[in-house]
């Protein structure tokens, strides 16, 4: 069964649509899209900026690469200096990634 399609005219002033355009950039959203989802009580947030995904991908990486780390240490019982070492530098590198992004 087909949902029927109801349409509507909404009238904004200058300041009103300014803010509407406005609301629709930092969501993300087109018009439309965002009216719908402010009527149905949609809390809406911010759109992430760009650099996000490559950030979290940079960070899943490190992340993955002191976890290997974090095993190898386990499997003999100790880490040696060098690995503290690398680890601290996947460390001190994701938190410039961050610094550098936001």
């Amino acid at each position: 069964m087909r949902e029927t399609v109801k349409t509507m005219t909404l009238r904004l002033n200058a300041a009103e649509y300014a803010h509407l355009c406005q609301q629709a950039e930092v969501t993300g959203l087109k018009k439309e899209p965002l009216v719908r989802q402010l009527i149905m009580g949609v809390n809406l947030r911010p759109r992430p900026p760009d650099a996000y995904a490559d950030l979290l991908r940079a960070l899943s990486a490190i992340g993955n690469n002191i976890n290997q780390l974090a095993h190898q240490a386990n499997t003999r019982g100790a880490a040696t200096g060098d690995e503290i070492t690398e680890a601290l530098r996947l460390v001190q590198q994701a938190t410039r990634l961050v610094r550098e992004r936001l």
